[in-house]
C-alpha cells in the first residue's frame, strides 16, 4: 500500500472512546461508530478528493404498513476506493438498513440510506481502528481510554497476546490466563521481548483485576502477583546476560594470555572489536524522549541491532539507542531486516542515536562536581 507514513500512523492509532456509541439489540449491548464520524475520518486521513464510494447493488427485502406509518428494509453493497499515489486501494462492504416514516417514499429513502451507510462503514473498517475496526476485538484494546474513565472491556474470554500483538490463546478462567501469561514471560529470550509481552497484555491484567474486585489487595491480587513475576523474570534475564558476558570475556582472556585474567581493551587490538559502552543513565535519558516514529511517551531505549557486529549474549553499545514506544518497539523486533524497517519510516536511527549520546555526555559534564566523575565514567565504561 502506497499510503504515506502519516496516514499509516493515523490508521493504526487507537479509536477515541468518546466516538464509541452503544445501543441495545435483543438484550445485547452493541458498540458502534456513527456514520457521519466514519466519513469525516475518511476525509481527514485520506483527503476529501482522494477517496470515493460507489453503491454496487441495493435491494428492498421488505416493505409494508407499520401501524399508521410505512416501513421498509434494504440491503446494499458498497465499494470504497482510496487513491494512494499511483495505486488505488479498493475495499467492499455489505450492510442493512431499516426505515419508518409517514409516507412510503420517506420510508424507502431512510432504509436505503441506512443500508448504504452501514456498508460504507464496514468497507472502511478494514483500513483500521479510526473507522471502527477496534470494536471487533472483544477486549477493545484498540480503543483509547477517556480521561474520565476506562474503555469498556468485555468480561471474558481472556485473550493472551504475543510480543508482536498477535492473539495466542483464549481462556475462560482468569487463573488459566494468569498461568499462561507467567509461562510466556518466563520463556522470553531477552528483556525487550519480556516487556513487549507485558505491554500487550497489561490492559487485560488490569481488567481482570477489576473484574475480580482485587484492587484492594496490594500483595495477593492477580495483578500484583503478575507484576512481581515480571520483575523476577527481568532480574533473571539481566543476571543471565551478565554471566554470559563475563564467561565470554574470561574465555577470550585465557586464550590470549595463557590463563591470565587481566582484562583486555579489545578496541585497541590490531584486529579490534567494537567497544560496547554501558550506561544506565544514558538509557534512562533516551527512554525519557518521545518515540521517534509517532511521538508517544513513555518510550523504551531500543538498541539499533545493526550498529555493531553481533556478539554472543551481547547487545550493541548503549550509545546506539533510540526511543521507541511499546508498539513500535515490538513491531521493530518482529521483523527480520531492521534496516528496511527504518528505511520504510525514512529515519536514520544512527544519526539520532549519535545526537542523543552527545547530549547525554554534555549533561554528564554539567552535573554537580561530586557527581561528575561518576556520571562521565558511567558513560565511558
Amino acid at each position: 500500500m502506497a499510503l504515506s507514513d502519516t496516514q499509516v500512523r493515523q490508521l493504526r492509532a487507537k479509536l477515541e472512546a468518546k466516538h464509541v456509541k452503544t445501543r441495545n439489540a435483543n438484550g445485547t449491548d452493541l458498540h458502534y461508530v456513527e456514520g457521519w464520524h466514519v466519513i469525516a475520518e475518511a476525509n481527514r486521513i485520506f483527503g476529501h478528493d482522494a477517496w470515493d464510494r460507489r453503491t454496487l447493488a441495493s435491494k428492498c427485502v421488505w416493505s409494508g404498513a407499520s401501524g399508521q406509518c410505512y416501513a421498509a428494509a434494504y440491503t446494499a453493497k458498497v465499494r470504497v476506493s482510496v487513491r494512494a499515489g499511483d495505486i488505488k486501494v479498493v475495499r467492499e462492504g455489505s450492510g442493512t438498513g431499516e426505515g419508518k416514516a409517514p409516507t412510503p417514499g420517506q420510508a424507502h429513502d431512510l432504509a436505503l440510506k441506512g443500508a448504504e451507510t452501514d456498508a460504507t462503514k464496514r468497507a472502511l473498517a478494514t483500513f483500521g481502528n479510526p473507522f471502527g475496526l477496534a470494536l471487533y476485538d472483544r477486549e477493545q484494546g484498540g480503543v483509547r481510554k477517556s480521561r474520565g474513565g476506562r474503555a469498556t472491556i468485555a468480561l471474558g474470554p481472556w485473550i493472551m497476546r504475543s510480543a508482536s500483538g498477535a492473539e495466542e490463546a483464549s481462556f475462560d478462567r482468569p487463573s488459566e490466563f494468569a498461568a499462561a501469561l507467567r509461562k510466556s514471560m518466563s520463556e522470553a529470550r531477552d528483556i525487550e521481548i519480556l516487556f513487549a509481552v507485558w505491554e500487550q497484555n497489561v490492559e487485560t491484567v488490569r481488567a481482570l483485576n477489576k473484574h475480580l474486585k482485587q484492587d484492594h489487595l496490594p500483595n495477593s491480587g492477580v495483578a500484583p502477583q503478575l507484576v512481581a513475576h515480571l520483575k523476577r523474570c527481568a532480574i533473571a534475564l539481566v543476571k543471565r546476560n551478565a554471566a554470559a558476558s563475563e564467561e565470554v570475556q574470561a574465555t577470550s582472556s585465557q586464550a590470549l594470555d595463557g590463563g591470565a585474567r587481566q582484562k583486555i581493551d579489545k578496541s585497541v587490538l590490531t584486529i579490534s572489536e567494537p567497544k560496547r559502552h554501558r550506561s544506565k543513565e544514558h538509557l534512562r535519558y533516551v527512554a525519557e524522549q518521545p518515540c521517534v516514529i509517532c511521538g508517544r511517551s513513555p518510550s523504551h531505549a531500543h538498541h539499533v541491532r545493526f550498529a555493531q557486529s553481533k556478539g554472543l549474549a551481547l547487545k550493541v553499545s548503549d550509545e546506539f539507542t533510540v526511543p521507541l514506544c511499546a508498539i513500535h518497539h515490538s513491531e521493530n523486533h518482529s521483523i527480520g531486516d531492521e534496516r528496511k524497517w527504518w528505511q520504510k519510516h525514512k529515519i536514520d536511527p544512527l544519526a539520532i542515536a549519535r545526537r542523543l549520546w552527545e547530549d547525554s555526555c554534555k549533561r554528564a559534564e554539567h552535573t554537580a562536581p561530586d557527581q561528575g566523575d561518576t556520571a562521565i565514567a558511567a558513560l565511558s565504561t
